[in-house]
């Protein structure tokens, strides 16, 4: 990757659809952007009394608000996150991989680190963000642990000290609001040589992120969709993980990517299909004006360009070994 931007240019090719926004929900913890799908960021957690745009959310199309993950205002950028994690929710297509079920009175939001546990001891360490209750959680399983955080806490290492010990790490836990805060590119690049999980309800579901040095993704899925909304709605924090979401792993090595590649493409291919089909109809009928789905035609070849460039680059450094040739995957 040479472009910081990159990343921000991949998601809004995922939140491309001209879909009306149903609600914006900015909780004390998390956000939450709702366009025939939820889609969580988290909130920023700076005190504020009024944001210019309260009250205007509802209605805008969702790439205007996708637009946003783009801005260093924080509340802007978090809202444009959200707003493309609903975009990628609504095309259904979350990796294979291992569903995390919640335990009643367990610390849930940490589970991720449990699953890992096995792969951890005697590792070094490095936790991007503080996750509540992962003191108690490393002084249990004895783990080699330092964690970074923009407001660092006593046990904690500020996020300057990145350059130092991600490249010495073995092991990257890195929260997704990375993306949002605009460190994201620079923390992954100091990652490289480490195994790195990108983590939390912030996650993107993106095979994509494999080009990025992501080893491993660990977001959500949505559980109750109305637990969800009121949990955001009433300051729920780590609640959120009881009942409205469960997390979820998936591995993003060479083939699993392109395995999710496949299927996204395929995906792409019939909704694309389906979308020419129905243009060809409009304007062999009585259809004078410009055909009313053009947006999201356009939208879908976007998306359909991303995912065969992703795959190409998969295939150049691990082609199939009975094909021998890439084949033409988008038609």
């Amino acid at each position: 990757m040479t472009n910081p931007y990159e990343i921000y240019d991949l998601l809004q090719d995922y939140a491309g659809v001209p879909t009306p926004v149903g609600a914006v929900v900015i909780g004390l913890v998390w956000t939450l952007c709702e366009a025939d799908a939820a889609g969580l960021s988290m909130s920023p957690g700076i005190p504020t009394r009024t944001l210019p745009w309260a009250g205007s959310l509802k209605g805008k199309p969702l790439p205007e608000l996708a637009a946003w993950v783009r801005e260093f205002d924080p509340y802007r950028a978090t809202v444009g996150m959200a707003a493309v994690n609903a975009g990628i929710q609504r095309l259904g297509m979350l990796p294979e991989g291992e569903a995390l079920l919640p335990s009643p009175g367990a610390n849930n939001n940490l589970v991720v680190f449990e699953h890992f546990l096995p792969l951890l001891r005697g590792k070094r360490v490095a936790v991007i963000g503080r996750y509540p209750g992962l003191d108690r959680f490393a002084e249990t399983h004895a783990l080699e642990l330092q964690v970074l955080e923009r407001q660092p806490g006593s046990d904690d290492l500020p996020d300057s000290a990145c350059e130092y010990v991600l490249p010495e790490a073995d092991w990257v836990f890195l929260t997704a609001t990375s993306i949002p805060n605009k460190t994201f590119p620079r923390l992954a690049a100091l990652a490289r040589s480490a195994t790195t999980v990108l983590m939390g309800p912030t996650t993107p579901w993106l095979p994509e992120l494999h080009h990025f040095g992501i080893d491993y993704l660990a977001g959500v899925e949505v559980a109750d969709a109305g637990i969800l909304r009121d949990t955001v709605s009433e300051g729920g924090g780590v609640r959120i993980f009881d009942a409205g979401v469960r997390y979820r792993i998936a591995p993003i090595g060479m083939e699993a990517s392109k395995q999710w590649a496949r299927r996204m493409i395929a995906a792409a291919v019939q909704e694309r299909d389906r979308l020419k089909l129905d243009m060809e109809a409009w304007y062999g009928g009585s259809g004078a004006a410009r055909f009313p789905d053009y947006a999201r035609l356009d939208s879908v070849d976007r998306r359909l360009s991303r995912l065969d460039t992703c795959f190409k680059r998969l295939w150049d450094v691990a082609p199939d070994p009975v094909l021998g040739s890439m084949p033409g995957l988008a038609g």
